[in-house]
């Protein structure tokens, strides 16, 4: 959750770097073979309609996203997009192309027309070679090559994370929305606000076309069918984490069933087989920031913090935390629910009433009444209004926080009917923190390490600077197994501080 304005309106935090000239200097320890004139028979040039289109999104996201990740990784990460942008067809020169990394700690990438591509600082994390990381951008460029994003529905449905919950509460006034349903679309990955669902076809052809890119590139093809199976791996341990039973990708809803993908893409890798950098990629991303920037807030188990906005809070038993881009994302048994901040005249009764009228374009929701109280010496006001679902009523509710002049944050929670009850002790737990708090709060860091006689994966692992399922986490982020015995002057990924 970042702040962007002195009332620290949650705008979108995911931060992005447009491509600079450093970038033409970071070239791989070996050079994959750059061709500048390729042919692809689906694959037309990019138009001044597209870059113009592309320029205008483009804007528009910097200006969502709220500024660049600017760290050292980012030219020699670029590089390797570009080179593979650039065995499209798409364009003819690596300038043609403009490679984003985000400062989200959320595995993805999209790309959008006129030569925009963009991608996680924590998808470059899961990668373990330059071909990997090639592969998943190949696949986005793909879907530009192929013009899906023509294919698709208008842009004009990219909305902000308010702006879902807006039109989920719709259907949930409307009563053609259950609370199951409810909880997948809080949670689904903020990208999917951004970009727009391809189909399982145009899913295939995109991957189809990231080999053949692999291959011009002469990078190892099979790298496409690694790194999907790291990315399923990665959300399965996420699944797990959370407690919750969906163990489908996000990259996979309504894409080919994952472990067929997998195949499919190794069966169009075939016999062909290239270089993968790898220990040139890990020397080059060692000190990547990993998982939740300070900058915009920190979720430690059940705990948010935030140490610029200078509060903390705590979710109820059995829930988990989803720091997103405009809010921080509460599920779990009990419900579902956000936290974020709004405008703020300085009358917190006006403001619930507005978050509420807020919540549904559809219908308009009020609370019965509004009650005020004191949370840790904050001033504070909540309401709650029940509203008919397919599955039955429930009951939303706004708990607000005057927290500084000009300046409220709140939650929005959505439990069965009788039950809101569970989320008392989560609005009892906000409080502010002090500065020698704040200043405790340290980014987790990726570290490349070289393997030493008498290491294994578990000694590795206790290394990791994570209480909960240190050496799971180990495991994935490298593509390895328990079982794995591991060479000595390998070179592997720490996530520490």
């Amino acid at each position: 959750m970042t702040i962007t304005t002195r009332l620290a309106t949650a705008a979108l935090s995911g931060l992005l770097l447009a491509a600079t000239p450093a970038a033409a200097q970071a070239q791989p320890q070996y050079q994959p073979r750059a061709t500048t004139q390729t042919q692809n028979p689906t694959a037309l040039p990019i138009t001044a309609a597209d870059r113009q289109e592309g320029a205008k999104a483009h804007r528009q996201l910097l200006a969502e996203y709220g500024g660049p990740y600017s760290g050292p990784q980012v030219p020699y990460i670029e590089s390797i997009g570009k080179n593979i942008a650039v065995q499209s067809g798409l364009g003819s020169a690596k300038t043609d192309f403009t490679v984003t990394v985000l400062n989200s700690p959320v595995e993805n990438a999209f790309a959008n027309p006129g030569g925009y591509i963009y991608l996680t600082r924590q998808l470059a994390a899961l990668a373990n070679n330059e071909a990997e990381l090639a592969a998943v951008l190949g696949h986005e460029v793909g879907h530009v090559a192929a013009r899906h994003s023509a294919k698709r529905q208008s842009a004009a449905q990219r909305n902000s994370i308010i702006g879902a919950i807006g039109s989920i509460l719709s259907g949930v006034v409307l009563g053609n929305t259950g609370l199951g349903q409810l909880g997948q679309q809080l949670f689904s990955s903020g990208s999917q606000l951004l970009t727009l669902k391809f189909s399982r076809a145009q899913e295939s052809e995109a991957d189809q076309l990231a080999v053949t890119y692999l291959k011009r590139a002469g990078y190892d093809p099979t790298a496409l069918g690694a790194i999907l199976q790291r990315l399923a791996a990665q959300n399965a341990l996420d699944a797990q984490l959370q407690g919750t039973s969906d163990s489908t990708p996000t990259w996979a809803s309504t894409h080919p069933e994952p472990a067929a993908r997998v195949r499919t893409a190794l069966a169009l890798a075939g016999q062909a087989r290239g270089i993968t950098n790898r220990d040139a990629y890990l020397t080059r991303i060692d000190g990547l920031m990993y998982g939740d920037d300070p900058r915009q807030g920190m979720v430690e188990g059940r705990t948010f913090t935030h140490p610029e906005m200078k509060l903390t809070f705590t979710a109820p038993a059995g829930s988990f935390l989803a720091n997103g881009t405009q809010a921080v994302s509460i599920g779990g048994k009990n419900g579902q629910g956000q936290f974020t901040s709004a405008p703020f005249s300085g009358d917190l009764d006006t403001y619930v009433r507005a978050v509420f009228g807020k919540l549904s374009s559809q219908a308009q929701l009020a609370p019965t009444q509004i009650e005020r109280t004191t949370v840790n010496g904050i001033p504070a006001a909540y309401g709650q209004a029940r509203v008919t679902t397919s599955d039955g009523p429930v009951d939303v509710t706004v708990f607000a926080y005057a927290f500084a002049q000009g300046q409220a944050y709140h939650f929005v929670t959505i439990a069965p009917a009788g039950r809101g009850g569970a989320f008392d002790p989560m609005y009892r737990s906000l409080r502010r923190i002090s500065t020698t708090e704040a200043s405790q709060i340290r980014p987790r860091r990726l570290r490349i390490v070289t393997v030493k006689a008498g290491d294994t994966v578990r000694t590795l692992a206790a290394r990791m600077a994570y209480t909960d399922a240190p050496l799971q986490r180990f495991l994935v982020l490298n593509g390895l197994t328990e079982t794995t015995r591991l060479p000595t002057g390998t070179k592997v990924k720490l996530v520490t501080y």
